[in-house]
């Protein structure tokens, strides 16, 4: 039994098609897989329950309206416990392991420091996922099977969308736990959006996504304590006409964080959501855009 089989009767992952794709978007949840292969949760130490604290439970299904707007996505069935695309591809703890990473792996990150690295060492809020160090293999073939052509078929929407259109613009969604504060003030976001201050995106595709979940009626936040991560700061290039948001949804809005069931609150957010990506899309905040030669 290996990586290989772990993924044999369901997919990794899934491309979302619409019939056919009208607007310059791409929307992305890597965070939301909830196959959790039975090889994998062998090899842990933690519950069916406990091994979900990191999971962002039915973001996919939030945004799920894309399609019917006319926007492809892609959305993760494995489970980010096993396998993080939201870091670099060689983002190894090497204390989680028997074996030695290469020598081109990044050890000494900030995520790998916390546990959060591209295999994860723990969920939550520190708690460990595996009993002991686990076979470098694992990583290598998680990286390999799954890591890689996930990341492929995302950049292929995002030439596909900007070479239909001129420009192209990823929303890479997440949720975040309902305990989440503002600094001294205290103030529960309901949403976070994070442009990496301003690297990944235009000033006018952020000012945008923030204006409309506030008309909404929502709290928004911009780039704390979130930012975005790798999948950000990778495609985001404003000045070639590549645009990319990650936004953050409070799962207290929608979720009991206790019993991972959906809340009261699910279906009205959703539908506010579908409202949310209605008028983004209408708005096309780069409409005028045309990418430079270079950067």
């Amino acid at each position: 039994m290996s990586t290989e089989t772990d993924f044999r009767d369901t997919a990794p992952f899934e491309v979302r098609q619409p019939e056919r794709q009208t607007v310059p978007f791409v929307f992305n949840s890597p965070h939301s897989g909830r196959h959790y292969p039975q090889r994998f949760l062998a090899m842990a130490r933690l519950d069916r329950d406990a091994i979900r604290r990191s999971e962002d439970c039915f973001v996919d299904e939030l945004f799920r309206e894309s399609l019917a707007l006319g926007a492809p996505m892609l959305a993760a069935n494995f489970p980010r416990a096993y396998l993080d695309v939201n870091r670099e591809p060689w983002e190894l703890d090497p204390r989680m392991f028997l074996e030695t990473p290469p020598p081109f792996a990044n050890v000494r990150s900030a995520r790998v420091a916390g546990g959060l690295g591209t295999v994860p060492r723990i969920v939550g809020e520190g708690q460990e996922i595996y009993g002991g160090k686990i076979p470098l293999d694992e990583a290598v073939g998680r990286i390999n099977l799954i890591y890689k052509p996930y990341h492929e078929s995302l950049r292929r929407l995002i030439v596909a969308t900007q070479a239909r259109f001129g420009v192209a613009a990823l929303i890479d969604c997440h949720s975040m736990p309902a305990s989440i504060r503002l600094g001294e003030s205290g103030i529960r976001p309901d949403f976070i959006v994070g442009d990496r201050f301003g690297a990944s995106a235009s000033a006018a595709m952020t000012e945008a996504t923030i204006g409309i979940l506030t008309s909404l009626g929502y709290t928004v936040a911009h780039n704390k304590p979130y930012a975005g991560g790798f999948i950000t700061e990778h495609y985001g290039r404003p000045a070639r006409g590549l645009h990319a948001l990650q936004i953050e949804v409070n799962r207290g809005l929608y979720m009991n964080e206790r019993t991972y069931r959906k809340s009261s609150g699910f279906e009205p957010l959703a539908k506010d959501i579908s409202r949310f990506m209605t008028l983004l899309l209408r708005s096309a905040p780069f409409a005028d855009e045309r990418p430079l030669a270079a950067e």
